[in-house]
């Protein structure tokens, strides 16, 4: 096994940090380059208007998933050694609605917020300002809310654990969701451009 690179010690927390920016850069870059730099294509996701967010996301998820397995197979990458956050069910289901709800009013996730604010676009630095905002509120409250923030643990669990079936059934079962998800979102697209043409 030769990865993950960091936790083989191959470089250590100071290099890892600029790596960090350079692939958080990149990562902005091709955000900016898919559209998604703009809250109008971001909340046309919630309309059916414009399902790019799915079907980027989704592919780039897919692809993460497939390299991975096929690297751990041909013994390159160690899954074991791969961070996986702990699961703490009901926080953070409260947390993905807060977010969701945060989502469809201002139209930027908190990532889009940056592409956006980086560009210049000032929706997206009041929205960022917003998100920096929440954060201080969030470290000033913590002390009151981290009973429930750390409640329902789980403990770190991966879909293969979770259902007791091998990485390659998983990885091809959600192969398939976003194949499905695709030709759905495609057929979403068409039925609301005619709707929207008809009228």
């Amino acid at each position: 096994m030769n990865a993950p690179y960091y936790k083989f010690g191959y470089f250590n927390d100071e290099v890892s940090l600029i790596i960090a920016f350079i692939i958080g850069i990149g990562f902005g870059f091709f955000l900016e380059r898919a559209g998604f730099g703009s809250s109008r294509k971001l909340a046309s996701q919630f309309y059916f208007k414009d399902m790019a967010v799915l079907k980027v996301m989704f592919s780039a998820i897919v692809t993460a998933m497939i390299g991975l397995y096929y690297l751990s197979v041909l013994g390159f990458v160690d899954l074991s050694l791969v961070y996986v956050s702990p699961t703490y069910i009901i926080p953070q289901i409260t947390g993905g609605l807060i977010l969701g709800v945060g989502f469809v009013i201002g139209g930027y996730c908190p990532g889009t917020s940056c592409v956006a604010a980086s560009t210049g676009k000032i929706d997206g630095m009041i929205y960022l300002l917003g998100v920096i905002l929440g954060i201080f509120v969030f470290g000033e409250l913590f002390a009151w809310i981290e009973p429930f923030f750390y409640s329902t643990p789980m403990g770190k669990i991966i879909l293969p654990e979770l259902l007791n079936l091998p990485y390659g059934v998983v990885v091809f079962a959600v192969v398939l969701m976003a194949i499905g998800a695709f030709a759905a979102a495609e057929w979403v697209e068409k039925k609301t451009a005619s709707k929207s043409g008809g009228n």
